[in-house]
C-alpha cells in the first residue's frame, strides 16, 4: 500500500493519497482547493486517481474533493450521514456514492471502511484502511476533524460559526461517545488526522504528523477522560473563537465550490489609480511583512502580512461579496502568487488587481502623506496608564486574555475588532496589544483605516509586557 501525506501550512490541513501498486488504482481524502499536487503526485507513482473522498463538510477550507473527481475522472464518495441538514447538495448531481457507517470499499486490494464518527459535525465519518494484500486488520485510520495528535475536534463550531443554537452540548456528548466507540481499537492502529498546530478546528492540537490509539489513550487529555459531564465540560472550555468565514466555508461546501480553473494573475495596476481608489472606499490589503507597512503605508490600507498566519486573517477580514486590491513588494518573486492561491483556498477569489510598492513614492509624490504606526515600550505604557491617560486594548482570544492580561486591559479578539468601533473612543490613545505584537499590528491597520488617528501597538506584545517585570490579572504570576 502507499501512503502518502499533504500538509498545507498556512491552512495546518492535511489530506492524503492512498494507492494500491498492484491495480494502480487510488483514493483521495480530503482535497483542497489546489487538487495539482494531487494529480501530479499520481503520475508520479504510476497510479490512477479512482477514488476521492472526504471525512466531513469542511468548515476552514474549500474542498477540492469534486474539482478533482471531475478532472480525473475518480467516482466521489460522501457521507450521507448526519440528517437532511448536512448532506451534500450537490451529491446526485455528481453522481457520487453515499456513505453511511458499516460500509466498505475497496481500492484495488485497499480495504476502506466507513466509521459514524460525529460530534465535530453530525455527518462526520472516519475511515479505517486495510492493506489487505498483507494484512487481515487494518493499519490506520483517517480521522479527519474528529482525532488529533494530542486532542479532539471542537463541537462547538455547529453554535458558535454555523448559528446552530444550543447545540454545543449535545455535540460534545456525541463526540464523547464516539471517542469511546474509537477507544475500543487496538493500541497499534495508526491515527492519520486531518489538522496540526495551528488549526481552529481544536485548542490544543499536536505538531506531530500522526499518533496512534495507544500513545492517544496514554497522552491525550480527552482520551483519559471517563465521565461524559466532566468530559462536556472540559471540551467545550477554553476553546478559541472561531474565525468568521467558517459559516460561509461550511455552506459554500455543502452546496457545492465553485469550479477553479487554475489560480489567476490579477492585472498590476498603475499608481495613479490607487489615490483614486482609496477615496472612493476601495478596499486595499497591504501584504507586506508588519515592519514595513509601519514605516509607511498608503493611509487606508490594512496590513495583512503574507505570513502563515495570512489566510487565518485574510478570511476573518476580508469580505467575500465585493472586489479587493493587494499591495505588496514586486522584490518577493513569489508573493503575488503564493496570495492568490492562499486567497482562493478559502474562496476569497475578487482580487480586482495589485500594485507594487512603487505607490508609496507616487503617493508622496502627489503631495500625499503616508501613514506610520508608532510603537510603544511595556516601560513607557505603563507610565500612561499609571497616568489613566490610555486605553489598552487587548485583541487576543479571550481564554488567553483570561488567563493573564494588563491591568484595566479591554479585551476584543482582533476578528470581531471591526463589530465594536463604536465603542472606542477617538479623541483617547489607544494601544493594541496581543501577545507579541503581529496580531494587534493588524488591529491598528484596522482602527487607522477606519479613521482613528492616536493608535499605538505595544512592541513585544504581552510577552514583553510579562519579562519587563510588570503586573498582569489575573492568572499568571
Amino acid at each position: 500500500m502507499i501512503l502518502e501525506r499533504f500538509y498545507d501550512e498556512k491552512l495546518a490541513q492535511a489530506s492524503y493519497l492512498i494507492g494500491c501498486p498492484k491495480t494502480g488504482s487510488a483514493l483521495v481524502v480530503d482535497a483542497n482547493r489546489d487538487v495539482d499536487p494531487y494529480v501530479r503526485a499520481a503520475e508520479a507513482r504510476g497510479l490512477e486517481i479512482t477514488h476521492v473522498t472526504e471525512t466531513h463538510i469542511h468548515a476552514d477550507f474549500v474542498s477540492g474533493s469534486r474539482d478533482l473527481a471531475e478532472r480525473t475522472g475518480a467516482k466521489l464518495h460522501l457521507s450521507d450521514e448526519g440528517g437532511d441538514a448536512w448532506r451534500y447538495a450537490f451529491a446526485a448531481a455528481s453522481g457520487a456514492v453515499l456513505l453511511r457507517h458499516g460500509d466498505v470499499f475497496l481500492v484495488g486490494d485497499v480495504r476502506v471502511d466507513v466509521l459514524h464518527t460525529p460530534g465535530h459535525t453530525p455527518e462526520h465519518l472516519s475511515f479505517l484502511v486495510t492493506d489487505a494484500a498483507a494484512a487481515d486488520r487494518p493499519m490506520g485510520v483517517l480521522t479527519g476533524d474528529f482525532v488529533f495528535a494530542g486532542d479532539v475536534g471542537r463541537p462547538d463550531l455547529l453554535e458558535k460559526a454555523a448559528g446552530v443554537a444550543g447545540s454545543m452540548e449535545e455535540s460534545a456528548r456525541t463526540l464523547f461517545r464516539s471517542l469511546q466507540r474509537l477507544k475500543a481499537q487496538p493500541d497499534y492502529l495508526q491515527i492519520w488526522p486531518g489538522h496540526g498546530a495551528g488549526s481552529a478546528c481544536g485548542k490544543g492540537l499536536g505538531a506531530v504528523p500522526q499518533s496512534t490509539i495507544g500513545y492517544e489513550r496514554l497522552f491525550n487529555p480527552a482520551f483519559a477522560i471517563e465521565d461524559e459531564d466532566e468530559f462536556v465540560r472540559s471540551v467545550l472550555a477554553g476553546q478559541p473563537e472561531p474565525p468568521k468565514y467558517f459559516a460561509r466555508m461550511k455552506r459554500i461546501n455543502r452546496e457545492g465550490p465553485r469550479p477553479l480553473d487554475g489560480f489567476h494573475r490579477p492585472q498590476r495596476l498603475a499608481a495613479a489609480r490607487l489615490a483614486a481608489l482609496i477615496d472612493e472606499g476601495g478596499l486595499v490589503i497591504d501584504v507586506r511583512p508588519a515592519a514595513e507597512f509601519a514605516q509607511g503605508h498608503v493611509p487606508g490600507a490594512i496590513s495583512i502580512p503574507l505570513n502563515r498566519s495570512f489566510t487565518t486573517w485574510a478570511g476573518w477580514l476580508i469580505p467575500d461579496d465585493r472586489d479587493f486590491h493587494l499591495l505588496l513588494d514586486d522584490g518577493c518573486a513569489h508573493c503575488l502568487d503564493e496570495a492568490v492561491r492562499d486567497l482562493a483556498m478559502i474562496g476569497l477569489d475578487r482580487v480586482a488587481g495589485y500594485f507594487g510598492v512603487e505607490v508609496l513614492e507616487a503617493w508622496k509624490a502627489d503631495g500625499r502623506a503616508l501613514g506610520t504606526l508608532a510603537q510603544i515600550t511595556s516601560g513607557a505604557l505603563a507610565a500612561k496608564l499609571a497616568e489613566g491617560s490610555v486605553t489598552v486594548l487587548d485583541v487576543r482570544g479571550a481564554a488567553e486574555w483570561e488567563a493573564g492580561h494588563l491591568p484595566g486591559s479591554r479585551n476584543i479578539p482582533l476578528g470581531y475588532l471591526t463589530d465594536h468601533l463604536e465603542e472606542l473612543p477617538r479623541a483617547e490613545l489607544i494601544v493594541l496589544q496581543c501577545r507579541s505584537g503581529a496580531r494587534s499590528a493588524i488591529g491598528a491597520s484596522l482602527l487607522q483605516a477606519a479613521g482613528f488617528r492616536n493608535v499605538v501597538n505595544l512592541a513585544g506584545g504581552y510577552l514583553d509586557w510579562r519579562t519587563s517585570g510588570y503586573p498582569s490579572e489575573p492568572g499568571t504570576e
